[in-house]
């Protein structure tokens, strides 16, 4: 691979704390995107946790913005805490937003992605694996670039990236030449992207280099549960540097 072959790639880390971000900034990330509980899919961070984040790291920050865990159907209510939130973190100096809509039917809900991309002000904006939910994704991909969208995060409608690799292909191909870029995401470890960049056009990866850390607390009462059905509260979720060190490196980072 020459040295401007090497340029060409991205690696965006998904992180939900500033310990995971700064081991993201120190594995070689390129970007962030940042949310709340990650172990849940991800949610709207606070403003103060992206303060804290930008006050720690020199990376571009994006943020993912999505109200509650579950599908993408929203109401009206719903639509509106989303715009609220992108015009809050559009004024807090984010360098992106991370958003998905979508009909009954499947479709993506253009109407709600319009009204998001007025309140983005000129900040980048990538769909977010909605678009993994969407009946027709060829169709949602030229929507999403007549929408202005800049980015789409997808694992290619499958479990993983690497299950979904003949979509991605596809995708990629058509994005060479215009229309949003085509960010692999969904089982992004050092295997997969190697694999990615043999067989795709695909030059932006998203990976959390997750690792479970056990909690500092001595005192545990094991007579009460916070936690989710399966899931402790005395396990944290946090990136690992040297995860993302190997994919940084294998995209010459």
């Amino acid at each position: 691979m020459t040295s401007s072959a090497k340029k060409q790639y991205l690696l965006e880390c998904c992180v939900d704390s500033p310990e995971s971000a700064l081991a993201a900034e120190r594995g070689g990330a390129g970007r962030l995107e940042l949310c709340a509980n990650l172990i849940i899919g991800g949610t709207t961070p606070t403003i103060a946790l992206y303060e804290k984040v930008r006050e720690l790291v020199s990376l571009p920050i994006h943020i993912l913005i999505r109200p509650r865990f579950g599908d993408f159907l929203y109401s009206e209510a719903e639509t509106d805490i989303i715009c609220r939130e992108i015009r809050a973190f559009a004024e807090a100096g984010a360098d992106g937003v991370v958003v998905g809509s979508l009909r009954p039917d499947g479709a993506l809900d253009t109407d709600s992605m319009g009204r998001f991309m007025d309140c983005a002000h000129g900040m980048s904006v990538t769909l977010h694996r909605a678009f993994d939910m969407c009946r027709e994704p060829f169709t949602a991909w030229e929507q999403a670039g007549r929408l202005g969208v800049n980015t789409i995060l997808t694992s290619g409608q499958a479990a993983s990236c690497r299950e979904g690799l003949p979509l991605l292909q596809k995708l990629a191909e058509l994005s060479t030449d215009y229309g949003p870029a085509i960010m692999a995401g969904g089982g992004v470890n050092a295997e997969t992207v190697r694999e990615l960049i043999a067989r795709t056009a695909v030059r932006t990866f998203h990976m959390s280099g997750k690792t479970v850390l056990e909690s500092g607390m001595t005192f545990r009462n094991p007579a009460v549960s916070m936690g989710l059905p399966g899931i402790s509260e005395y396990q944290i979720w946090r990136t690992d540097e040297e995860a993302v060190k190997v994919v940084s490196q294998i995209l010459g980072g």
